[in-house]
């Protein structure tokens, strides 16, 4: 049985190094906002509109004591999940958790490239306020983060450690 969780800010890379794990891995890949999507059939800036980020985190802390259970898999947690309630400890009694640190100009520099606005809480920001908010949340949130397993800069990345982890 192999669960990895990758965590870290919107914009880190969850997505993007999960896919390409899973595959060099042979394992399949669950993005928790995704997997939240379908199994709601509306867009987690829906869910975010009706239930409001309280009832959002509801339902994506559901959602994760579900994946939870899932084998031979890689799951990108969403940027807040390891900071509500006690999903990143449910996550590191899960399996192995990785958190893809990332300083705050190169997410900026990310989300601006990729745009903001399917990412409810950054949408409609200027450059200025994106890089104030990324700031100041990533400094609420590092502690969460820091609770992962192992850490990888998401600008340094390598199979190194998922070689360890998975092989």
């Amino acid at each position: 049985m192999k669960r990895l969780f990758l965590v870290g800010f919107m914009g880190s890379g969850k997505t993007t190094s999960g896919k390409r794990i899973a595959e060099k891995y042979h394992l399949d890949f669950i993005d928790l906002d995704v997997y939240i999507e379908q199994r709601f059939h509306k867009s987690v800036s829906q869910i975010f509109a009706e239930k409001g980020e309280d009832g959002f985190r509801q339902v994506e802390r559901n959602m994760l004591l579900e994946v939870a259970d899932f084998e031979n898999v890689v799951i990108a947690a969403g940027g807040g999940t390891p900071c509500f309630f006690d999903n990143m400890e449910v996550m590191n009694n899960a399996g192995e958790t990785v958190y893809l640190k990332a300083s705050p100009s190169d997410l900026c520099t990310y989300l601006k490239m990729n745009g903001t606005s399917k990412r409810p809480l950054v949408r409609d920001k200027s450059d200025a306020e994106l890089l104030d908010y990324i700031t100041k949340t990533l400094a609420v949130r590092e502690p969460f983060y820091a609770k992962a397993k192992h850490t990888v800069a998401s600008d340094d990345f390598s199979d190194v450690l998922f070689d360890q982890l998975l092989a």
